[in-house]
């Protein structure tokens, strides 16, 4: 494991010791490789536990690298009632531009990690620090 790798996964532990009181309410829905390129590192490669910003955190590119903790808390819709597996901390690459369907866009890895695939589309609880 790269020293980079075990930087980010500390940081997504010590993000995900953030108290969920002060965890943001949104959507979360997923996108399929290709990863890269992407809006923040163009054509390096982070990984696939990351995700798209929507403009809700994008805050004019000041997003980039930023980790967040996301924990599905329920569906969207009756196709499956019962769609969360847990949480995922996750590290922004991208933009996902007006239009997008959730707060954050999850690769579809990250996205198994909190929810059935399935479902397309979960309510979350978010904290990026």
């Amino acid at each position: 494991m790269g020293a980079t790798m075990r930087v980010v996964m500390m940081i997504g532990m010590v993000a995900s010791l953030v108290s969920i009181a002060h965890a943001a309410t949104g959507t979360a829905t997923f996108y399929t490789p290709p990863y890269v390129p992407s809006s923040c590192y163009g054509y390096q490669n982070n990984g696939v536990m990351i995700a798209a910003a929507s403009d809700t955190i994008w805050n004019n590119r000041k997003a980039c690298g930023k980790t967040c903790t996301v924990r599905c808390t329920g569906p969207t819709n009756q196709g499956i009632p019962q769609p969360c597996r847990g949480s995922v901390v996750v590290k922004i690459v991208d933009y996902c531009p007006p239009g997008c369907a959730g707060t954050i866009d999850l690769s579809k890895e990250a996205f198994s990690k909190i929810a059935n695939p399935d479902a397309g589309k979960v309510k979350i609880e978010y904290n990026c620090v």
